[in-house]
């Protein structure tokens, strides 16, 4: 990151509602590249797992007490958020994910600077009156975000497409090279799965288990993948509401390995990485994989084209959904060792002169400072402790 200006240093706090995966990885990151260019950095967010490794950074954490999704409960988390911003006076807000993004703006109300970053939309996440709920909130508050932050110009074109007037920035989201990076693929997969046979082809499904990742979808397309490579194994690589059901489909190729601290040594020991996801706003899952030298197969969900190498589409992609052109993609790789060997080659030396998360920290700082230098003219304001909430929005939560 570019030096900080002179005067003190801006403060920055970060907004999330529960998360894991790769917005806690986000976030981790941005702090992390924030602290050490000198900048104030708080992030506020509910007791998990993401508090004790920001504290470890030297974040300062302050517990917010939120649920992942808006609910009865949305007032008095907003009228929370508000004192917490009061407390902290921050220079600039930065809220993660839909509901974060919710409170955070209906907390602020554009009385500072406000990003906003969906990493995926609401809206496609539910459907019906949810859906056009979660729509109609997106065009509303978009008002109230001084910059929306899309991890892929494929989300911020759903987002535009939808209909939302937002002032955007696209930042590609990026890897640590330090933390994933090839390694030797049997002496890995040696200590994950030590009663393996080290010969038979071995895909990693690394993901939360819930709904838009599609590890379901994946299951469906298993029986054909055995088919075709019947001492395949499949690792499911997380934890998530839909692990009971998954459970119960899986058969006993299949190892549920949890979640786990660091899922690098994973995507080591694969010969093939999945992200069947139903939508995303660009993955992190399958950049990691790349940077360890692994070939990935993706569902064509926003961000994906845009994660691969130019070229490697119609090896690497197929539609979301569709078990039948998944478990087509899957075989056929897992069947050719020598075009593995190449698309893992070519997707690393992508991701590390694209998608090195030192370039999107780099970006957003440079956001950051724009937005400052833009409110330097702006009295501060104290946020209203009162939430303001749309009506027809705090009605349907008690519906």
């Amino acid at each position: 990151m570019h030096q900080s200006p002179p005067g003190p240093s801006p403060r920055i706090l970060h907004l999330t509602q529960p998360v894991d995966g790769g917005v806690a990885r986000v976030v981790t990151e941005l702090a992390r590249a924030q602290l050490t260019a000198g900048l104030h950095v708080t992030v506020g967010c509910p007791d998990g797992p993401l508090a004790p490794a920001l504290r470890a950074l030297g974040a300062e954490v302050r517990h917010w007490q939120a649920t992942r999704s808006p609910g009865p409960t949305l007032v008095r988390e907003v009228r929370r958020l508000a004192r917490l911003i009061e407390d902290v006076r921050p220079d600039l807000v930065h809220a993660h994910s839909a509901k974060a993004g919710l409170a955070g703006r209906l907390a602020v109300r554009g009385r500072i600077p406000t990003v906003f970053q969906p990493h995926a939309w609401s809206f496609e996440a539910v459907g019906g009156v949810t859906s056009a709920l979660a729509l109609r909130w997106e065009r509303w508050g978009a008002r109230w975000a001084s910059r929306v932050v899309c991890v892929s110009a494929a989300e911020r074109a759903s987002g535009v497409r939808a209909g939302i007037a937002g002032r955007w920035s696209v930042i590609p989201n990026g890897i640590a090279p330090e933390r994933f990076h090839p390694a030797a693929v049997a002496t890995v997969r040696a200590a994950l799965l030590p009663d393996a046979d080290p010969a038979a082809p071995l895909v990693v499904c690394v993901g939360r288990l819930c709904r838009q990742k599609g590890q379901d979808v994946l299951l469906t397309a298993w029986e054909a993948i055995l088919g075709r490579v019947p001492d395949a194994r499949l690792v499911l690589v997380g934890d998530g509401p839909e692990r009971e059901e998954l459970l119960a489909h899986a058969p006993r190729s299949v190892l549920f390995a949890g979640a786990v601290a660091d899922t690098a040594p994973w995507y080591q020991a694969a010969d093939l990485v999945v992200l069947p996801s139903r939508w995303e706003g660009m993955a992190l899952a399958p950049l990691e994989a790349m940077a360890c030298g692994r070939p990935v197969v993706l569902t064509d969900v926003d961000g994906a084209r845009e994660s691969l190498p130019p070229g490697l589409a119609p090896r690497c992609l197929v539609p979301p959904d569709n078990p039948v052109a998944l478990a087509g993609a899957v075989a056929g790789l897992l069947l050719d060792p020598v075009l593995r060997e190449s698309l893992g080659r070519q997707g690393r030396r992508h991701v590390l002169s694209a998608h090195d998360v030192r370039h999107a920290a780099e970006a957003v700082a440079d956001l950051y400072r724009e937005l400052l230098d833009d409110g330097l003219e702006t009295p501060a304001v104290t946020p209203a402790v009162t939430p303001v909430v749309p009506a027809e929005y705090r009605e349907s939560l008690h519906s």
